[in-house]
C-alpha cells in the first residue's frame, strides 16, 4: 500500500521536535565502493531547525553521505536515525513513509523533460496523496509563486534556464511540506549573481517552513549564507564541525586551504 502523503495545510503538525533535539543522527556511518573507503565511521547530529553544511573536496563522498541519510543508499555498517528511527529497522513502507517527509534537492536537478513545470513540482502528491487535481493545482502554484516562478507551470524543463531549473527543483523538493530538505551542490554550476539568488532563496524557504536541513557544497560563499553549522569532511571523515563563526575563524590548515581555494601544496603567506 502507497503511504498518504501528510497533512500539508499544518506545517507547525510536522515540527514535534524541541529545537535544539536532533532530528538527524548518524553514527559509525562506513561505505565502500571497490575496496575504497568513502565514509570511514561518520558521526553527526542535525538539530531540529538547523542547516548543517557539509564541505569538502570532489570525490570526498559528500552526496553519498545525502544519499545515505535519505535511505536511497545503505551503509555497510552503521546507522542513521530520523527521529529516533533507525532506517536499517524500519521495513519498506516505514521507511516509504520516512522519506515522505524529506525533499531532495538534486545537483543536476533532475526535472522530467517530459513534464511540464506543474506537473514535475506535483509529481509527488499526485503519486502519495489522496488530493484531487484543483487541490494539488494549489498548492504547485503556491510553491512556484515562492520560488519565484509563478505562472511558469505550463513550460517545459527545456525552457528554463539553469537557475530556473534549480528554483522548480525546490518547489518540488518543498511541495509536500517536508520536515527535512537534502541539498546536493544547490549551487553548483551557476553564475554569481544566480547562485546568490538560490541561496536567498534555500533561507527563505528555511524561515518560512522551519525546516531541518542537511546541504553539501565546494561554494564556500553557498556554505556561509545559508548554513548554521559546517562539518567538513575529509578522506572520509569530518575533520572540521563549527559554527559559522567558528569556521571563519578556523586555524586547520585544511579549512584554511578550503574556504582560500588554495592546493595544498600552495605556499601560505
Amino acid at each position: 500500500m502507497t503511504p498518504t502523503a501528510p497533512d500539508i495545510a499544518s506545517v507547525e503538525s510536522l515540527s514535534r521536535i524541541p529545537h535544539g533535539h536532533p532530528v538527524i543522527t548518524l553514527r559509525g556511518i562506513m561505505k565502500s565502493f571497490s575496496k575504497r573507503t568513502i565514509l570511514n565511521g561518520i558521526d553527526l547530529d542535525v538539530a531540529r531547525g538547523e542547516t548543517l553544511v557539509v564541505i569538502g573536496r570532489s570525490g570526498t563522498g559528500k552526496s553519498i553521505l545525502l544519499k545515505i541519510v535519505s535511505g536511497l543508499m545503505k551503509p555497510d555498517s552503521g546507522s542513521v536515525s530520523i527521529d529516533g528511527v533507525r532506517l536499517d529497522q524500519v521495513d519498506r513502507q516505514a521507511l516509504m513513509s520516512l522519506r515522505l517527509r524529506m525533499g531532495f534537492v538534486f545537483q543536476g536537478a533532475a526535472l522530467f523533460d517530459s513534464l511540464t513545470i506543474a506537473q514535475n513540482v506535483g509529481l509527488g502528491l499526485s503519486e502519495t496523496s489522496r488530493m484531487d487535481d484543483d487541490q494539488i493545482a494549489k498548492i504547485v502554484e503556491e510553491r512556484l509563486d515562492w520560488v519565484g516562478l509563478a505562472g511558469q507551470g505550463g513550460k517545459l524543463p527545456s525552457q528554463l534556464s539553469g537557475g530556473m531549473r534549480k528554483r522548480v527543483s525546490l518547489a518540488r523538493a518543498i511541495a509536500m511540506n517536508p520536515e527535512i530538505v537534502l541539498y546536493d551542490e544547490p549551487t553548483a554550476g551557476l553564475d554569481p549573481v544566480t547562485a546568490s539568488g538560490i541561496n536567498d532563496l534555500i533561507v527563505s524557504l528555511r524561515e518560512r517552513l522551519h525546516v531541518t536541513a542537511i546541504a553539501v557544497t565546494h561554494d564556500m560563499h553557498s556554505a556561509f549564507k545559508i548554513g548554521d553549522r559546517i562539518a567538513m569532511l575529509d578522506d572520509g571523515h569530518i575533520v572540521f564541525d563549527g559554527s559559522v563563526a567558528e569556521t571563519r575563524s578556523a586555524e586547520s590548515p585544511a579549512i584554511r586551504q578550503f574556504i582560500a581555494g588554495q592546493s595544498s601544496d600552495t605556499p601560505q603567506s
